[in-house]
């Protein structure tokens, strides 16, 4: 059985069987009629993500086992793989791990209970992904012929990385655009300068600029004009178009600070349905490692 680890080479009849789940846990309440253990193991700072994982498994009645890497082992030098073995034998069901290693899975290669991935290096997001496709699909009911411009830090950037693949496999056509030294070469999809992304797209996603990533200022008080998503390009994205952002924000950095909830923003949407699509994502892998069966899920 697989982990939730990356969408690649998931298909999109798979795909979107996790949009149709979500939007059950959405609007039909889903509760486990089972208890079931979760630990979230985040080794990098997260709001939005570790927030709506607890969330999605207050709201499937899950027992949260806490876990908090300041007071674990793991300053003592315990290994991943030791930790989360750790956490099995005691009774944990689930885990979720966000990690700054690219390939966190293989350093955890034999343990066999689901882990979901909730970030990983900048390789893999994705139920960032799953978020986001979900976002569009609300919006528009469909993924072909849509033109989704990714824009910002592509290099860095693993929701960059895994909603390329994702968005591709659902039938979108995928752009990228941004400063030359934040684009990456492994990417296969075509670049286009933002005045011309802002005219096509349906979907303009911003991404930030990983400060943390890079050893040098690569001039970001000039970037909104020369990159970024500033009033003026906003004005000539058509009616439909929607603006979209992972977060956190770097306002007034890649967008405008007044265009964050603006009416065409779906910023906060995004983050309001990550909740439910973090239901869906446990949901799945419970079933899948037969943790739970379909008699176990209830509405509330």
């Amino acid at each position: 059985m697989e982990h939730f680890y990356a969408l690649n080479n998931m298909s999109k009849e798979e795909l979107m069987s996790y949009i149709e789940l979500t939007d059950d846990c959405r609007h039909e309440e889903l509760v486990l009629d089972k208890q079931v253990f979760v630990s979230n193991l985040f080794f990098e700072p997260s709001t939005r993500t570790r927030m709506s994982f607890l969330v999605a498994e207050k709201k499937l009645g899950m027992e949260i086992l806490d876990f908090q890497v300041e007071a674990s082992s793991v300053k003592k030098g315990e290994s991943l793989y030791d930790t989360v073995r750790t956490l099995q034998a005691i009774g944990s069901d689930v885990c979720v791990i966000r990690h700054e290693s690219d390939n966190w899975l293989d350093d955890v290669s034999g343990i066999d209970m689901p882990l979901i991935n909730g970030g990983a290096g900048a390789y893999a997001h994705p139920s960032q992904s799953m978020l986001d496709a979900y976002t569009i699909y609300k919006e528009y009911g469909r993924f072909e012929g849509l033109n989704i411009v990714i824009a910002g830090d592509i290099k860095h950037s693993r929701v960059a990385h895994s909603n390329i693949d994702m968005f591709k496999t659902l039938g979108a056509n995928v752009y990228v655009s941004g400063a030359p030294e934040f684009m990456d070469e492994n990417v296969s999809v075509p670049f286009v300068d933002m005045d011309e992304a802002v005219e096509m797209a349906d979907v303009m996603m911003m991404l930030r600029i990983q400060h943390e990533r890079h050893e040098s200022d690569y001039g970001i008080d000039s970037y909104l004009n020369e990159y970024g998503l500033n009033l003026e390009r906003e004005s000539r994205m058509q009616d439909h178009a929607i603006i979209m952002h992972p977060a956190p924000i770097n306002r007034g950095v890649e967008i405008d600070t007044r265009l964050v909830e603006c009416d065409r923003s779906r910023i906060f949407n995004q983050m309001e349905n990550g909740v439910y699509v973090r239901m869906a994502i446990i949901i799945k892998q419970l079933l899948n490692w037969r943790v739970i069966d379909e008699y176990q899920i209830s509405k509330r």
